[in-house]
């Protein structure tokens, strides 16, 4: 049975299938990014604008800023590992610190929260790398 898959993948690699699926996971084209980012606005403004406000500038000294903020583009990992897990030590963003704490917020896809990573990443004047839902299952499990 494993010879069927090996024979399986090696063909699939011979025609190029199975590296074409592979690199667009890896490397989702700007249309997938587009569509990413739009889903990831219907998130946010579903679960973080109330704190982090409309425009991504939070609450000085409450809500940490989200629109060009050294934090969220600093360390990507973390900030998928904040989504999922919550932030319960103090911060500092732009060099302003915050201790208020952040719920976690893993009842969302993976999906749902690489796709509002990817909106936060590309808003506000922030360059962030693309977030696919296979980074945050590896910080989910």
């Amino acid at each position: 049975m494993k010879m069927k898959y090996f024979l399986l993948i090696v063909a699939l690699a011979s025609t190029g299938i199975y590296s074409i699926t592979t690199s667009r996971l890896l490397n989702p084209s700007q249309d997938e990014i587009a569509k990413s980012v739009e889903r990831g606005k219907e998130v946010y403004t579903a679960q973080c604008m109330s704190c982090h406000q409309p425009n991504g500038e939070g609450l000085s000294g409450v809500f940490p800023p989200l629109a060009g903020s050294d934090h969220l583009t600093k360390d990507q990992e973390k900030s998928i590992s904040i989504i999922l897990k919550g932030q319960n030590e103090e911060i500092t963003v732009n060099g302003i610190k915050y201790s208020v704490p952040m719920a976690a917020m893993n009842s969302l896809t993976d999906q749902q929260i690489a796709d509002v990573l990817n909106y936060m990443g590309h808003s506000w004047g922030n360059q962030f790398n693309t977030v696919t839902p296979a980074q945050v299952k590896s910080k989910r499990d």
